[in-house]
């Protein structure tokens, strides 16, 4: 028995282990990247200054049931390269997608090419008579750089 008592016996010279975690060092290091991201954000985000049609081109799948519709600089609109009145377009929307629910083929995207210089107002209507319709995806397609920097 003296031997294990000898072995147990703590000495006032040890110190008992420390069984919590000090956190000081990793609020030090979330304090300074909190910092590093309140400065480096504002210099990233950028606004106003505009010419917008320029996009990077993401390639996409041309599907037979996708709608394309155009729109010249003078605001004529174009189904499938065919001329089309605004007032048509909703009806239009509305037949295409019943007749996919009913073949049982997938529903139709509408992609939208505007001209560079069209007012927005003429790109909007269409937008516009696509929700109406209930189209359930309505995309832009652009140039990848229409000869600007």
């Amino acid at each position: 028995m003296a031997a294990l008592n000898a072995q147990t016996r703590h000495t006032e010279e040890e110190m008992p282990l420390a069984t919590t975690i000090n956190t000081t060092p990793l609020v030090d290091i979330m304090l300074v990247m909190l910092i590093i991201f309140l400065i480096t954000i504002p210099v990233i985000v950028k606004t106003v200054p505009l010419t917008l049609p320029n996009a990077r081109n993401i390639a996409t799948v041309t599907k037979p049931e996708n709608i394309v519709i155009s729109v010249d600089r003078f605001e004529n609109v174009y189904w499938d390269n065919y001329p089309i009145d605004y007032n048509e377009l909703a009806v239009r929307f509305e037949q295409a997608l019943i007749r996919s629910v009913n073949t049982k083929t997938p529903l139709p995207e509408v992609h939208i090419r505007g001209d560079r210089n069209v007012r927005f107002q003429a790109i909007g209507r269409v937008v516009l008579a696509a929700q109406k319709a209930g189209v359930p995806k309505v995309g832009f397609i652009t140039e990848p750089r229409n000869g600007m920097n």
